[in-house]
């Protein structure tokens, strides 16, 4: 499923003529060595998270060209010799997830989304997505949708390691939720793309990283929730995306709009 909806900005005139808004300026983010490998318990709270520094606050996918999201979204990251480690904390005062298949597409429903171009040439990228329930919907990239390129759904990342935490309960709209979190081992065997990225990074090494959630806006038909319709087009509203580092567009698949993690090799001052 290709989620590309191109929105350009366009700003005042230029001597009689809209000009294209320049993109965003892209985050970036330090990731530490751990001392020690973070427990995968879908919490955040034990000793090793505590030393990595939080992103900043998630944004909407157009940048500052639409109001800052009304839940926050931050992530964090950790490496070793084995794994890439990221974790996120999604504030949410409705725990909302159904999927139970591998594979589906997640972002169907609210969910947590991450983008890795190990090189940052714009080829041979993956796509992880996870929902509530730490159903995972893993992909890969030869090329983004705009060159050409289809995602080779059958790809599954070999080693990868998902958990999720619940502060609240899941799709019960009785109460007030307070969000939830994920953790992700990513090991380097899978991003080393057949030897094309020396793995694990180097002491300073640049990757191109991105995360996303999407968020859709709902209503509570007959004790469940249910994604609100337009009454306009009888069709839910679109969804939201609110993105670590912004692309100037709704279009996730613009690696070279994503952010910029640094590695370094000693664990966090």
């Amino acid at each position: 499923m290709v989620r590309s909806l191109v929105t350009l900005s366009l700003v005042a005139t230029v001597a009689g003529g809209l000009v294209a808004q320049a993109p965003p300026a892209v985050r970036t983010y330090t990731a530490f060595r751990a001392s020690r490998a973070p427990r995968l318990d879908g919490r955040l709270d034990d000793r090793a998270w505590r030393a990595a520094p939080w992103s900043a606050p998630f944004v909407d996918i157009e940048g500052d060209a639409k109001p800052s999201p009304p839940l926050a979204t931050r992530v964090k990251l950790l490496w070793d010799d084995a794994n890439l480690y990221i974790g996120a904390e999604l504030e949410e005062p409705d725990l909302w997830a159904t999927f139970t298949t591998r594979d589906t597409v997640i972002y169907f429903e609210n969910d947590f989304e991450v983008f890795i171009d190990p090189d940052g040439d714009r080829l041979r990228y993956v796509e992880l997505e996870v929902n509530a329930l730490g159903t995972v919907w893993d992909l890969f990239l030869p090329r983004p949708y705009r060159d050409g390129g289809s995602a080779v759904n059958g790809y599954d990342m070999v080693g990868l390691q998902v958990a999720v935490g619940l502060d609240g309960t899941l799709n019960d709209p009785s109460d007030r939720d307070r969000g939830w979190t994920v953790e992700m081992a990513l090991p380097w065997t899978a991003l080393g793309d057949s030897g094309r990225t020396a793995v694990p990074p180097a002491d300073g090494a640049r990757w191109r990283i991105n995360f996303s959630r999407v968020q859709w806006d709902r209503d509570t038909v007959d004790g469940r929730y249910r994604k609100r319709i337009d009454p306009a087009t009888g069709k839910p509203f679109p969804e939201h995306n609110w993105v670590w580092s912004p692309q100037g567009q709704i279009d996730m698949h613009l690696p070279e709009r994503w952010g910029i993690v640094t590695f370094r090799g000693k664990a966090a001052p």
